[in-house]
C-alpha cells in the first residue's frame, strides 16, 4: 500500500534571532549574539491530520508555527508544502501560496483591528486573494460565519462586541475564509472559560471533520491535544525531544522531560496518587545555549555524555511510530513510576540505580 505523501514536511528548520551588540561588546570585537529560538526541527503533517505542539513557555513553539505560516523568515532549513519549498517564496507568489495555509492567533484582541466590522475583518483575506464586489463579499462572509457558530446577523459588529469566546470564532472564521489546507492554531482557547473551551475545540474536529483541514494545534492544553490531535511533538529550548502518537506519548513518555511535564498537569480526582519526577536547576538561556542536551542542567537522569554531545531522534523501544532524543533512552523509557519510587530515584542520580 502507497504511503500518503506529506501535506507539510519541515527539515532542519532553524531560526536565530539576532540581539544587537552593546557599546562594550561593538568596541571589543565581539560578535553579535543570537536567540536560537528553534534549532534543527523536523517534522511531518499529513493531509487531514492534526499534529499537537506542546511545552513549557519560551520553548519556541510559536515561533515554529510563524515559521510554517511564512510570518518569519528561517534562519536556514525547508518548510516543503505539498512538496513545493516555500521557504524562498517572495512577493506575487507568496501571497498566492497564503491562501493555502492560515493562522489563528493566541490574542483575538491584539490581532483583530478594532477599527473594521465583521465582514470586513473576515473578508479581508479574500480580498487580498481575488477581486469581488462589496455585495458579494458580504453574502460570502454572511454564508461563513454559522460554520464557526456566529451568526450572519452580526455583520455590522465591531470586535469589542464580542465576548472572548466570539473574538476567538472571528479570528478562526477569518482563517478559514480562503479555505486553506492547513491551519496553525497558536494557543486557540488561552484566557477562555472551560466550557467556551470544549466549544472552540468541539467546533474545530467538526470543521476538521465537515473540510478536511489539517491543524498544526501549539497549546500548553493537555487535554487539548489529547481530544484533538492524532500526534503530539513536545518542545524544549527550540528542539523536539519526543514526538509520536497522542495516546503513547501522553500515556507513557518516553523522554525525562516529557515525564516532567505531564507530571506537572494536575489530576481533577484528588484521591489518584502518581509519580512526580522532580526537576531542579535553572532553565539555560536560549542566547547561546550550552553544548550537549539542553535539559541536561535539570535532568535526574543525567550522565558525562548529555553534557558534551547533542542527542538526536530515535525510534522508542517497542514504539516504531515514536521517537525521542535522549543517550539513555533505552533506560529511561522502561522504567515504571513503581520502579522508579522502589529505587529511591532515577538512575545515575544520588539514591538512585547504577548509572
Amino acid at each position: 500500500m502507497t504511503a500518503v505523501p506529506p501535506l507539510l514536511k519541515v527539515e532542519g528548520l532553524v531560526k536565530h534571532f539576532r540581539l544587537p551588540r552593546s557599546p562594550t561588546e561593538f568596541f571589543r570585537g565581539r560578535p553579535a549574539r543570537g536567540i536560537h529560538a528553534v534549532d534543527d526541527v523536523s517534522f511531518e503533517i499529513a493531509p487531514g491530520e492534526t499534529l499537537g505542539l506542546i511545552g513549557e513557555s519560551g520553548s519556541g513553539k510559536s515561533t515554529l508555527g510563524w515559521l510554517v505560516a511564512r510570518l518569519h523568515d528561517p534562519t536556514r532549513g525547508s518548510i516543503a508544502f505539498d512538496g513545493r519549498e516555500i521557504v524562498g517564496l517572495s512577493g506575487e507568489a507568496l501571497r498566492r501560496f497564503r491562501r493555502n495555509i492560515q493562522i489563528v492567533f493566541q490574542d483575538p484582541v491584539g490581532s483583530l483591528d478594532p477599527r473594521m466590522r465583521v465582514w470586513q475583518i473576515v473578508g479581508e483575506p479574500i480580498q487580498a486573494q481575488r477581486r469581488i464586489a462589496r455585495s458579494a463579499l458580504r453574502r460570502t462572509v454572511a454564508e461563513l460565519l454559522p460554520t464557526v457558530g456566529l451568526p450572519p446577523d452580526c455583520l455590522d459588529q465591531y470586535p469589542h462586541e464580542f465576548s472572548g469566546g466570539g473574538r476567538q470564532r472571528l479570528s478562526l472564521a477569518r482563517a478559514l475564509s480562503v479555505e486553506p489546507r492547513l491551519v496553525v492554531l497558536d494557543e486557540p482557547t488561552s484566557a477562555l472559560d472551560v466550557a467556551v473551551q470544549a466549544q472552540i475545540l468541539n467546533r474545530l474536529v467538526t470543521l476538521q471533520a465537515e473540510r478536511g483541514h489539517a491543524y498544526l494545534l501549539i497549546t500548553h492544553n493537555v487535554a487539548a491535544v489529547r481530544y484533538v490531535a492524532d500526534r503530539v511533538a513536545v518542545m524544549y529550548l527550540g528542539q523536539v525531544v519526543e514526538i509520536g502518537p497522542v495516546r503513547p506519548v501522553l500515556e507513557h513518555p518516553a523522554h525525562p522531560y516529557t515525564k516532567a511535564l505531564l507530571a506537572a498537569v494536575p489530576l481533577p480526582d484528588p484521591s489518584r496518587r502518581r509519580t512526580r519526577y522532580r526537576i531542579s536547576g535553572e532553565v539555560p538561556t536560549m542566547i547561546d545555549p550550552p553544548a550537549g542536551c539542553r535539559f541536561a542542567a535539570r535532568c535526574p537522569f543525567v550522565v558525562a555524555r548529555c553534557r558534551t554531545e547533542d542527542p538526536v531522534l530515535r525510534p522508542i523501544p517497542g514504539r516504531p511510530e515514536g521517537q525521542a532524543a535522549c543517550h539513555r533512552l533505552e533506560e529511561v523509557a522502561s522504567i515504571a513510576p513503581e520502579e522508579l519510587l522502589a529505587a529511591g530515584g532515577p538512575p545515575g542520580a544520588p539514591g538512585g540505580g547504577p548509572a
